[in-house]
């Protein structure tokens, strides 16, 4: 069970990451794929395997954000990454603040994945 909700799990991470990409990459050149349906559809429906397959993981390992300081890093840094998300995407008032956002979401995911390998939470 374990090897399959961290696949599950792994492959909603690389799915997501390539999606908010493609999706920056596609607004700043205001493309109309935008607009279509399944781009408004398919991140958030990766994001929901992606969240519950998380949980799936914390309910087999009994690791729970906020008892281990690891798993509670990598949810502030999802909350930070999902704000800097919105403001690269939507948020930001122009291109230079889109592209800040941008950055900073890849950074915070680079620190996510950085502790997720090494269960050592980062700033504690």
């Amino acid at each position: 069970m374990y090897m399959m909700a961290k696949h599950i799990h792994l492959t909603a991470v690389a799915l997501s990451v390539f999606l908010f990409v493609l999706r920056f990459l596609w607004s700043q050149y205001n493309s109309a794929v935008l607009q279509k349906t399944w781009a408004k559809v398919l991140p958030h429906v990766i994001d929901t395997v992606l969240l519950a397959s998380a949980i799936w993981l914390c309910v087999l390992l009994s690791q729970y954000p906020l008892l281990q300081g690891w798993l509670t890093f990598k949810l502030v840094g999802l909350i930070v990454y999902i704000f800097l998300g919105l403001v690269a995407l939507k948020l930001g008032r122009n291109t230079a603040v889109k592209w800040a956002a941008f950055v900073g979401a890849l950074v915070c995911l680079a620190a996510i994945a950085h502790v997720a390998v090494t269960k050592q939470p980062l700033f504690l």
